[in-house]
């Protein structure tokens, strides 16, 4: 990890945003790679003097949520069909469908919300979400208010380490 982040170090700021923007929402695609992790280390060299904190957070929250906004349009459109046919049906039976859709109707916006505030979870909520069809609000607000709260605090924690 230091050998990283001296690298950091001697790549130009611009690069650096683009690196730590794309590496914070290609977690929505694979959620092995932690946002934070991208997040947290661009607080601590904004917090070093090399970059603005403000545009780590823009560009870090940006596209974190556009990719959980992009995988939930996807699974909103595919992801019924997937789990109706193919290989999705042995996944997921009708009446495990039925549960999340219950779920989601009655906790969806709250339930999404908290899920970002866990990393894993933060990643397949906005799946299961548009699969069980919910309105685009009660899944992309949720997901923006949680996102600038966390990454906000990620920022300003690594902003203070650094």
């Amino acid at each position: 990890m230091t050998e990283f982040v001296l690298w950091m170090h001697r790549v130009p700021d611009v690069a650096l945003y683009l690196v730590l923007s794309l590496g914070a929402g290609i977690e929505n695609v694979i959620p092995a790679i932690p946002a934070d992790t991208f997040i947290a280390i661009g607080g601590f060299l904004a917090g070093a003097g090399d970059l603005d904190a403000f545009w780590i957070f823009i560009g870090t929250s940006a596209c974190n949520v556009t990719g959980a906004v992009f995988v939930y349009r996807l699974s909103y459109l595919y992801g019924p069909n997937f789990f109706e046919r193919d290989m999705g049906r042995h996944l997921l039976k009708p009446h495990q469908m039925l549960r999340m859709e219950n779920f989601y109707e009655r906790w969806g916006p709250l339930a999404i919300f908290l899920s970002r505030f866990l990393p894993g979870v933060r990643a397949v909520t906005p799946v299961f979400a548009g699969v069980t069809r919910q309105p685009w609000p009660r899944v992309v607000i949720p997901i923006t208010v949680a996102s600038a709260l966390w990454y906000g605090g990620l920022v300003k924690l690594g902003v203070i380490a650094g």
